[in-house]
C-alpha cells in the first residue's frame, strides 16, 4: 500500500483495497504498518501523538465493518492511544463477523535512523500470542519484531499457522545503491527461517512508496511483501513500487506433511534453552 498525508484517506484506501482483496478470493488480509498515516517515526515530534486512536475506535470500526461485509478477516496495524502519555504500535485482529478478536502490541522498538519509535511507542505487554479465526489460527507480529526467531518460535508454539508481519522498512536513499540489495535479502531470509523452523506460513505487507513528510530524505519503503510457505519456498511476491494485493490459496494440511518430515518442533531440547532468558551467558 501507499501511505499519504491524509489519514481519512488512507483509511478510506485500505478499505478499498480490503473489498478488492476479498473479490479476488482472499479470507485474511493484512495491512502494512501504521498505514493509517505516511511513517512519521522518521522525526522524533510531539504533533504526531494527534495521529493515534484509541483500540477499539473509529478505524476497527470502519474496518470491522468492511470486514464483516467481505466475511474476511482483517489486520490492522495502528498507533494505539492506549492512556495519557501510554502509546503503542498495536496490531488490531478483526474477525469475519467484524469483532474485534484481540490486539497484539509490538514487542521490540526499533531506535535507529529514521525509525525513532522509541519516542512513540511502549513496548507491548501482551506477549506473543494467536487467536482463532474464522479461516484459521494466526499470529500476528509486527516489523522489528520480524529479526527475532524468539518472536516467531513463542507465536507459532501458541498455535500459529500463519504468522503476519505488518510492516514499514525501505532503505535511506542515500544508501540504496551500495547496501539496498543486501538489506532487503537479509530481511526476506530471516522471515523465511521463521517459517522453516517453525513449520508454518509467513505473509509479510510492506509499504510502498518514498515519504519523506517533514522534508529531508526520506525513506524509499521496498514494498516486495510475500507470501512464504512452511518449508521457507516464496509463494508469492509483490513488486518494490506499484499497490499490490497479493493473494495466494494455502492448505493448513501441509502444516502437518512439513512438521513430519522436517520435525524441528519435536527435535527441540526444551530442557536446554534457559540461557534464553538472559541477555548474555557469561
Amino acid at each position: 500500500m501507499r501511505c499519504g498525508p491524509d489519514p481519512d484517506a488512507n483509511l478510506a484506501r485500505a478499505c478499498e483495497l480490503v473489498r478488492e482483496a476479498a473479490r479476488q478470493g482472499a479470507n485474511v488480509i493484512c495491512l502494512p504498518e501504521l498505514f493509517r498515516s505516511q511513517y512519521f517515526c522518521q522525526v522524533e515530534d510531539h504533533k504526531y501523538f494527534q495521529l493515534a486512536e484509541e483500540i477499539p475506535g473509529p478505524s476497527t470500526e470502519a474496518l470491522g465493518a468492511v470486514a464483516r461485509d467481505c466475511g474476511a478477516v482483517v489486520i490492522a496495524s495502528l498507533f494505539e492511544r492506549r492512556a495519557p502519555g501510554v502509546y503503542h504500535n498495536t496490531a488490531a485482529v478483526l474477525d469475519a463477523d467484524g469483532s474485534l478478536l484481540g490486539k497484539y502490541r509490538k514487542m521490540h522498538i526499533p531506535d535507529d535512523p529514521l525509525y525513532y519509535e522509541k519516542f512513540y511507542f511502549a513496548p507491548g505487554d501482551l506477549g506473543f500470542l494467536a487467536w482463532d479465526t474464522a479461516h484459521g489460527r494466526i499470529g500476528v507480529c509486527i516489523c522489528w519484531d520480524q529479526w527475532y526467531p524468539e518472536a516467531a518460535r513463542l507465536t507459532a508454539l501458541r498455535g500459529a499457522q500463519i504468522l503476519f508481519y505488518p510492516t514499514a522498512i525501505g532503505w535511506h536513499p542515500g544508501e540504496r545503491a551500495q547496501y539496498g540489495s543486501a538489506q532487503h535479502e537479509a530481511w526476506e531470509i530471516m522471515q523465511r527461517s521463521h517459517a522453516i523452523a517453525n513449520g508454518c506460513y509467513v505473509a509479510v505487507a510492506n509499504r510502498v512508496g518514498h515519504e519523506a513528510p517533514d522534508g529531508g530524505d526520506g525513506i524509499d519503503f521496498w514494498g516486495q511483501s510475500f507470501i512464504a510457505g512452511p518449508d521457507g519456498a516464496v509463494l508469492a511476491r509483490a513488486g518494490v513500487d506499484e499497490e499490490t494485493i497479493l493473494v495466494r490459496e494455502i492448505s493448513m494440511d501441509q502444516l502437518e506433511v512439513q512438521r513430519t518430515h522436517w520435525p524441528f518442533l519435536r527435535d527441540r531440547r526444551v530442557d536446554a534453552y534457559e540461557g534464553l532468558g538472559k541477555r548474555l551467558i557469561d
